[in-house]
């Protein structure tokens, strides 16, 4: 019996003498959080200021957001551990991923209300114009949003290619309007003839978003073209300890419960909530920009 407590002694101290493991909060003092320019930087930047007072609180250390001037700002942040984690489109996530490997992973993804995890990309035009169909508009000009945007021009130039319709080849003219809204603001201003855009539904959209920030009248548009599905936008994280990962995982999935203004501020009121995501769902993306980039260099 005493031989058993000595040796039950002698354990302890053994691992009484092991370093004790390193919380995440002494190597980081700060975290960065980047997001993408699909809207205009004043009004992104306010969206998000609440998000980032919920995270101090949550993680106990301060959160900043930063938003890049395109899309692929953000790409290069998290590659070059300027930002920890970022909000960014399906596409600038599938760049990430040809540029970093493993060293980036999908925390979550968005659930609309009705319970989809998608979206699509969409060809909009002025409403009063006579275009019914991507075949009226041969010929015409066409604005996309981003060359790293999932449905401002990824998915639209895949699409429309697969279904025998090459956009430079298409339209007499195409150009990149910066964002979604830019690309917008341009059709109702007649500089383009249409532009592709995001939208989830009719209730949620950024149309209907324009239209609610009173940048464009109600109405001014109609869409003329719809992709297939494609996946919501990841919330992603560079490679960082496991601790941090999970704990800002758990404060993004609770976040519709323990802070529901924060949530539906983010979102518009018109997202359900963030649900886990995997890279495999994001596998199609990648080939569609591996697809593009062959076709822009004529393979």
């Amino acid at each position: 019996m005493f031989k058993r407590l000595l040796a039950a002694v002698a354990l302890l101290a053994v691992f009484a003498a092991l370093p004790a493991k390193a919380d995440w909060r002494a190597s980081f003092k700060e975290l960065r959080f980047g997001i993408t320019s699909a809207e205009n930087e004043a009004d992104t930047l306010v969206r998000f200021d609440a998000f980032a007072g919920y995270m101090r609180a949550k993680l106990g250390v301060p959160v900043t957001v930063r938003r890049g001037n395109d899309y692929a700002a953000v790409v290069e942040a998290l590659a070059a551990r300027q930002v920890e984690f970022a909000r960014m489109g399906p596409a600038a996530y599938a760049r990430a991923v040809q540029l970093m490997g493993d060293d980036i992973v999908p925390i979550a993804k968005d659930m609309d209300l009705d319970g989809a995890v998608g979206y699509h990309s969409v060809v909009v035009v002025r409403a009063e114009s006579s275009y019914r169909s991507l075949a009226d508009l041969r010929g015409k000009s066409l604005a996309f949003a981003d060359p790293n945007s999932a449905s401002g021009f990824v998915a639209p130039s895949y699409f429309m290619a697969k279904e025998g319709l090459v956009p430079a080849r298409h339209f007499a003219r195409t150009g990149f309007a910066g964002n979604h809204e830019t690309g917008v603001l341009a059709v109702v201003g007649n500089q383009y003839d249409a532009a592709a855009t995001w939208w989830n539904n009719a209730e949620r959209s950024n149309i209907t978003r324009m239209e609610e920030k009173k940048m464009i009248p109600a109405g001014a548009v109609r869409i003329v073209w719809r992709s297939p599905l494609i996946p919501n936008s990841p919330w992603v994280a560079r490679k960082l300890p496991d601790d941090l990962v999970a704990a800002y995982r758990d404060a993004l999935l609770a976040m519709p419960t323990d802070a529901p203004d924060v949530w539906k501020g983010i979102v518009d009121g018109k997202m359900l909530k963030p649900v886990p995501a995997a890279r495999a769902e994001y596998d199609d993306m990648i080939r569609m920009i591996e697809e593009n980039q062959r076709t822009r260099r004529g393979l």
